[in-house]
């Protein structure tokens, strides 16, 4: 076991809420259409003057708040998303601005929905060498600025959101009992932004297609996600040397209801084990995971000493998963 823990999960999430029925007077889709191939019924959307980086600020300040901790106490910082604020410099730099955290090293990971797996790998292993007491790793994302809002199959999955939780070195029984990260390119073009970067640079021409938003092929992103979550589960359970029924509580990453219920039947996990937000939140990418296991923490759906299986996947394509011992 790696000797550490969270000691502080904190989210949040823009106040303007955009349901199915809003959705409908804005193109051909229906509350029922959305709500049978998705399970989501509303979704948080930023206002225009709101960045990502915004998002990392209120869900550090929200993890903060119970644990005894301040910002001088945070060692390095750690941002997934896929919606950052800027290509360069990265989204932690513009949030350790906001947040006026002394100059700790901070950096983005682009794995996009896996993303904060990556993070907390990283922060685990840089805690884990007792170079580093407290890691903040954050999720955000600000999806509604890079969706294309007449593309009625990819717009209406995705929502705004940041989680964050704080890592530290464990004195107790806590901690991560077995992780599992992998990747595989040859399957990019699944989910991808084509255009933006040195492979295909801005032009009037790529603003005129709208390639600067979200590209999918649902269907095959579909077998690929269930496959990947099922057999990355399954290896760390096996790591671990625990069964489905050692598990307190399953929390996937949350893009479709249909792939989190696939997954469940196929890995026998009860969906009363089960931590499910989508209908509320949509597909958060990168914030998914720690938006869900904040709110299950306030909740008190977790308890010390329970296990946690942590289980997702997204663009590039990437997946992972993890049992954490609470």
């Amino acid at each position: 076991m790696r000797p550490i823990k969270i000691v502080g999960t904190g989210s949040y999430l823009p106040p303007k809420v955009l349901t199915n029925f809003d959705l409908e007077k804005l193109m051909d889709t229906s509350d029922e259409w959305i709500t049978e191939r998705t399970g989501i019924k509303e979704r948080h959307i930023a206002d225009p003057d709101t960045a990502t980086s915004d998002l990392v600020v209120e869900s550090t300040y929200k993890a903060l708040e119970n644990t005894g901790l301040e910002l001088k106490d945070i060692d390095a910082m750690i941002v997934a998303t896929a919606s950052p604020d800027t290509i360069y410099p990265s989204t932690a730099c513009w949030a350790q601005k906001k947040l006026k955290i002394p100059k700790i090293p901070v950096f983005d990971i682009s794995a996009a929905c896996s993303g904060f797996l990556y993070g907390l790998e990283i922060a685990s292993s840089l805690v884990e060498t007792g170079r580093y007491r407290n890691v903040l790793v954050c999720g955000a994302e600000i999806m509604s600025k890079i969706v294309n809002w007449s593309d009625r199959n990819t717009c209406v999955l995705f929502g705004d959101g940041a989680g964050s939780v704080i890592v530290s070195a464990s004195e107790g029984d806590s901690g991560m009992l077995a992780s599992y990260l992998g990747a595989d390119g040859s399957l990019a073009e699944l989910l991808y932004q084509p255009a933006g970067g040195t492979q295909m640079p801005a032009s009037q021409e790529t603003i005129d297609k709208k390639l600067h938003s979200v590209h999918m092929q649902g269907r095959e992103i579909f077998k690929h996600a269930i496959r990947t979550m099922e057999d990355s589960a399954k290896r760390v359970l096996k790591e671990a040397d625990l069964t489905i029924d050692d598990i307190a509580l399953f929390i996937p990453h949350q893009a479709n209801l249909r792939i989190v219920e696939a997954t469940c039947e196929r890995m026998c996990i009860s969906m009363d084990k089960t931590y499910v937000v989508i209908h509320k939140y949509g597909n958060v990418p990168a914030a998914s995971i720690p938006l869900t296991l904040d709110e299950a923490n306030r909740t008190g759906r977790i308890k010390r000493g329970d296990n946690i299986l942590f289980a997702g996947f997204g663009a590039g394509f990437t997946w992972g998963a993890m049992v954490l011992k609470w």
